[in-house]
């Protein structure tokens, strides 16, 4: 008997789907941590916008008495502007598939090897997006854009803006703990420091060899998570398989956004039957944009080999 594929819907949709958004987002490090920390969801619009304040009120000063106080106004504030990104996977079952199955728990057990295949697709696609360097126009722009002293990204210039570039040293190949604090004092700003650093897990052993055991702690909401870390002036570093070789990005994750539509968070769309192909697609669905609201409280080494 064939499947009635608005029964195997309607399973995948009730059994499968509700956890696949927390499978996509636990899977990394840094994905992991935009859960709580910098993933917003959102309406829409033409594109999404992050506010940026870069410029101090000049209306302001000491005064005496009855003295004249200035009312002029100056520019303080613009927007980054971000192209949404979309994101798909297929979940196909072909003809050849629906005879092999033909029993309740044979069809159940393929559509959970089915949604896994599709959740690794997404977490790998979104995972690696958040560090690219957006030489795929129709992926998320990554960290490499934004912590960058040389690109345009929400529409603004690095180069004519320098509020607007990150704090980046590619010229430093030896990891040390000096380099590492030297874009953490450029990234700081006060008390507005930091909060994370990521790297690949090479450059976490090169740090993990430069510490003396007695300085090897932990971060325990980190470790919680199932992630290994360090810490380094007072915040983790964490080694993340999506970050790319040679870099160790620096974040105050503050000024981080990670901006989903509500709509379009891991949407299920039901199973159907192309005109021209012996198979049922089902398609999962994902909405969104990433960026940095204030590039110059980021730090980066993208040069480490040793």
């Amino acid at each position: 008997m064939a499947l009635d594929y608005n029964q195997v819907s309607a399973v995948t949709k009730k059994y499968f789907v509700p956890k696949m958004s927390d499978v996509v987002f636990d899977s990394n490090p840094l994905t992991k941590r935009s859960k709580t920390r910098f993933m917003e969801m959102v309406d829409g619009g033409e594109r999404a916008v992050l506010p940026l304040g870069y410029a101090s009120t000049t209306a302001s000063g000491w005064y005496d008495g009855y003295d004249t106080l200035d009312t002029t106004g100056n520019d303080q504030l613009t927007g980054a502007a971000l192209t949404w990104k979309q994101l798909y996977a297929s979940i196909t079952i072909s003809g050849r598939e629906e005879r092999q199955n033909s029993g309740k728990s044979a069809v159940l057990r393929l559509l959970k090897q089915k949604t896994k295949m599709a959740e690794k697709t997404m977490r790998d696609s979104i995972g690696t997006g958040l560090y690219s360097n957006a030489t795929n126009a129709k992926s998320i722009v990554g960290l490499r854009k934004w912590v960058d002293t040389s690109s345009t990204v929400g529409g603004i210039s690095q180069t004519t803006y320098s509020w607007w570039a990150g704090q980046l040293d590619s010229s430093t190949t030896t990891l040390s703990l000096y380099a590492m604090q030297s874009k953490m004092n450029a990234a700081t700003v006060d008390d507005d420091k930091p909060t994370v650093c990521m790297t690949t897990r090479t450059i976490y052993d090169l740090l993990f060899a430069l510490y003396q055991p007695q300085q090897r702690f932990v971060d325990a909401e980190t470790a919680k998570g199932g992630f290994s870390s360090l810490m380094f002036s007072g915040i983790p570093v964490i080694a993340d398989s999506k970050c790319p070789a040679s870099n160790m990005f620096i974040l105050n994750e503050n000024y981080l956004s990670l901006m989903v539509h509500k709509d379009e968070n891991m949407k299920f769309e039901d199973f159907r039957k192309p005109i021209n192909q012996n198979a049922h697609i089902a398609r999962i669905l994902w909405f969104g944009a990433f960026g940095s609201s204030n590039n110059r409280l980021h730090g980066r080494l993208s040069a480490i080999t040793a």
